[in-house]
């Protein structure tokens, strides 16, 4: 077979695709997002698993490949996700790629009817006989195969044009495997974002990507560093990236992709149905990839003012399409946010913000006056003035235990909200939150009891800032409506 893989190497983004509205591929978005990626990366691929390839016709899997070869333009090689159903759609996509210039096609596996391995080996001979460089795709969790080493073995060793291996099981000693049998022959690819560093600490050659269309100047980084032997900063890398690429591959990748890209001003849509805004991709999820995104500097701030009425406050926040430029109506805001697993500590945390001489103030004195602390309301020390509110009433000693510990996530949310700009110094004096903030009667665990209750305040507080779910956002997220509580008894 000889070397062959000399360019496939380094880091590939399996690119989303955005869709017009009523049908086909949006040129202007996708070019827009290949430039963006293009200084970071060493080859692109359209069309794969994160392209939504499975939802697309034919004529859109082909007319997606040719705006990326257009825009791509020979800066770096375009290796086309061209697996089909069957054989014969696969053979001559792949034909159709290999004329429209492609540099390669990535071909997962045959899915849904799960052949044998000896079926998916003749699938793979049939369309490496088309002559374009192929890479075998294995993702067995979409695919419903998951390759043997003897297969991929062969196929990589037998075939003339198979170049590589894209393995995104996240299954290391496969990879493993993989190197032992074929490394130097051919270039073996990991496709699974949690696991990027010990794959090319171990030896792959590269990486194709979900979230290399979010950050991919830190996987190329992380490359870099392996190929330098500095494995310290590829490691560091890898830890500080872990959160985010973990929304991104278990919470509905394409469109955690899509979304997190518009967070930071690269419009791309929302991907195809079944999937929808706030299914797979939950709005909590959606709240932590924002702050993952913000940790890693790829959402700018931008100035905003805060309007009182009787003050005008002007202060930077990490502003994305969500943010308006004039923040008004503080007489009262609302927030909700919801965090979990396990299911015992998980948290809910409705919360209210307004102006400290307005009805939420008012509330506030009420409250104390009326009920006090032996139903388990309290203030938090510091400003702005908060009480929190127990949605389960407090019977035991333990009960307690744990609302002080969610009390004490709610007061770190908003610590970490002045300090990020979301309630401003300035007014602190001037507004009052109510927290509504829910403990299991079956929770134990009380750390996660305080840093749940922590994630749902924070994701409130932005929430009542900015003024989510708008009217426009809750039409749009109709299909995905679901109340965490729905179903719970």
């Amino acid at each position: 077979m000889g070397y062959k893989t000399e360019w496939f190497k380094g880091i590939f983004p399996a690119l989303v695709t955005p869709f017009e509205a009523d049908g086909g591929v949006d040129e202007r978005a996708y070019r827009t997002l290949i430039q963006f990626v293009l200084p970071d990366v060493d080859g692109v691929v359209p069309c794969g698993t994160t392209g939504e390839f499975s939802y697309m016709t034919i004529e859109e899997r082909k007319r997606a490949t040719e705006i990326c070869i257009d825009e791509v333009d020979g800066r770096v090689p375009v290796v086309v996700g061209t697996g089909c159903t069957t054989t014969r759609e696969t053979v001559a996509l792949t034909a159709w790629a290999r004329d429209a210039g492609a540099d390669g096609a990535l071909v997962v596996a045959p899915y849904f009817l799960k052949p044998s391995f000896n079926e998916v080996y003749d699938h793979f001979k049939a369309v490496d006989d088309v002559g374009l460089p192929i890479v075998m795709y294995n993702i067995p969790q979409c695919a419903g195969t998951h390759f043997k080493w003897w297969t991929a073995e062969g196929g990589l060793l037998d075939f003339e044009n198979t170049i590589g291996i894209k393995d995104s099981s996240g299954d290391l000693p496969f990879m493993e495997a993989m190197f032992e049998k074929v490394k130097g022959k051919v270039s073996i690819f990991v496709g699974h974002d949690e696991v990027v560093q010990a794959a090319m600490g171990a030896g792959a050659d590269g990486a194709i990507l979900a979230s290399a269309n979010l950050i991919p100047d830190i996987w190329q980084k992380v490359h870099r560093a392996t190929l330098e032997g500095d494995l310290a900063t590829a490691q560091g890398l890898q830890q500080k990236v872990q959160k985010l690429v973990r929304i991104v591959v278990r919470c509905g990748s394409n469109q955690a992709c899509k979304e997190g890209l518009r967070m930071m001003g690269i419009e791309v849509g929302d991907s195809r149905h079944p999937i929808v805004p706030g299914g797979a991709f939950r709005r909590e999820d959606r709240e932590e990839l924002r702050l993952q995104l913000e940790a890693l500097g790829k959402i700018d701030r931008a100035p905003v003012t805060y309007d009182l009425g009787s003050k005008q406050v002007v202060t930077d926040l990490f502003a994305t399409h969500h943010t308006p430029e004039t923040i008004e109506g503080w007489t009262m805001r609302v927030g909700e946010g919801f965090a979990g697993p396990p299911f015992q500590e998980l948290a809910h945390v409705d919360l209210l913000v307004g102006l400290k001489d307005g009805p939420v103030g008012r509330a506030i004195q009420r409250s104390l006056a009326e009920w006090g602390e032996e139903r388990g309301l309290r203030t938090l020390e510091g400003r702005p003035e908060t009480l929190i509110v127990p949605t389960v009433t407090i019977r035991t000693e333990e009960q307690r235990r744990l609302f002080e510990r969610a009390a004490a996530g709610v007061k770190l949310a908003i610590e970490l909200s002045i300090e990020d700009g979301f309630l401003p110094e300035p007014i602190l004096d001037d507004v009052a939150l109510i927290v509504n903030a829910f403990v299991h009667p079956a929770a134990s665990i009380a750390k996660r009891v305080e840093f749940n209750n922590y994630k749902a305040a924070r994701h409130a507080i932005r929430k009542a800032v900015e003024g989510r779910p708008t009217v426009e956002e809750l039409i749009a997220e109709k299909a995905a409506a679901r109340h965490p509580f729905r179903y719970a008894p």
